[in-house]
């Protein structure tokens, strides 16, 4: 089992940042790939960004060269931070992880990022 908490979310201008947090605590050692997904009201959760175990990273192409992900593996926590925030990346910011072998799927509860035009 791995629980997932998000913090981080706010409201900002457009062409502000943030930076989100997912810290990761229980089987942690069994994470294969960790991600963020968004959710804005009346549209499908979509993928952001993921990093895998070894480090290799995906974007969608929608926020690629503003957002990055990263790891700190001693803290097992992933990091997404935000640049050149715009009001269409208003919505709910969740975390996933994926584990090795099972391929279980663990959601964090979300938090939400609104940016204001």
């Amino acid at each position: 089992q791995v629980q997932l908490v998000e913090s981080g979310g706010g409201l900002v201008q457009a062409g502000g940042s943030l930076r989100l947090s997912c810290a990761a605590s229980g089987s942690t050692h069994s994470i294969m790939t960790t991600g963020w997904y968004r959710q804005a009201p009346g549209k499908q959760r979509e993928l952001v960004a993921d990093i895998g175990s070894g480090g290799s990273t995906n974007y969608a192409d929608s926020v690629k060269g503003r957002f990055t992900i990263s790891r700190d593996n001693a803290k097992s926590t992933v990091y997404l931070q935000m640049n050149s925030l715009k009001p269409e990346d208003t919505a709910v910011y969740y975390c996933n992880a994926v584990l090795f072998i099972t391929r279980n799927t663990f959601w964090g509860q979300g938090t939400q990022v609104t940016v204001s035009s």
